[in-house]
């Protein structure tokens, strides 16, 4: 595998299939104020980017030891932007989660509890209709702001790994994750990978809410879209800035 990042070590196991990235470029003073102290926007040519990724996890669990059932296998969708350390001694550039969406409670307790992310619980269905996906998200965490989202989607070309120094690498090759309590103090978690193969995707968009519950509205340009293909992926611990 490659990860880029020199993390571990690996404790959670999970692959990733069936996978969309939705981006869109946003103004960077629109997402700034979303930015924890010791982070900053990640940008590509002076511009922000947010995306909304749909997917199915499989296989979930300690490494080697996937879980079976409903346990190990759900829906999840995040809603996602690019950071990177003020320091930057603390690590590689990564992903900022504004929210994830899961169907596995105990992942989102996890989640919450342990790698400080701003996890919900929701009703998710992927159906698969030939290379079509249907996908469906309703949040039904209590208190939270009402999140939706329904879309069909499918890969229109080939898969192939992103052109070293493009935007779809920039986009999508991020082998770290930040998080932040709610003191303010931010942790990063490191996960491994082989490169994504990326294909060209078209989608019907029905419901979106994602966004707007965030207090951001979606842009009216079309996304850049890219159907990714299936990966096994291992991440490790989250861990405090300061003590790395």
């Amino acid at each position: 595998m490659s990860d880029g990042s020199g993390g571990g070590p690996w404790v959670i196991g999970m692959r990733w299939e069936r996978l969309l990235f939705a981006h869109w470029p946003m103004p960077v003073e629109e997402l700034g104020g979303l930015i924890p102290d010791g982070l900053e926007l990640d940008t590509f040519d002076g511009q922000a980017w947010i995306g909304i990724v749909p997917f199915r996890m499989a296989r979930v669990g300690p490494v080697g030891l996937p879980l079976p059932g409903r346990l190990g296998n759900f829906g999840e969708i995040n809603v996602r932007t690019y950071v990177r350390p003020t320091d930057p001694a603390d690590g590689p550039p990564g992903v900022w989660f504004l929210s994830l969406d899961a169907e596995n409670p105990y992942v989102v307790a996890g989640g919450r509890a342990v790698f400080h992310l701003p996890y919900f619980r929701a009703r998710i269905a992927v159906v698969e209709d030939g290379a079509f996906v249907d996908y469906r998200s309703r949040r039904t965490h209590q208190g939270a702001p009402i999140g939706r989202f329904e879309a069909r989607y499918r890969p229109i070309g080939p898969a192939e790994p992103a052109t070293p120094g493009s935007l779809e690498e920039w986009l999508t090759a991020r082998y770290a994750l930040y998080s932040a309590d709610r003191g303010g103090t931010v942790f990063r978690g490191d996960i491994q990978h082989e490169p994504w193969r990326l294909a060209a995707a078209e989608w019907e968009l029905g419901v979106e809410t994602m966004l707007s519950s965030l207090g951001l509205r979606r842009p009216d340009d079309p996304p850049l879209l890219h159907h990714a293909e299936p990966l096994e992926v291992v991440g490790s611990w989250p861990m405090r800035l300061r003590d790395r």
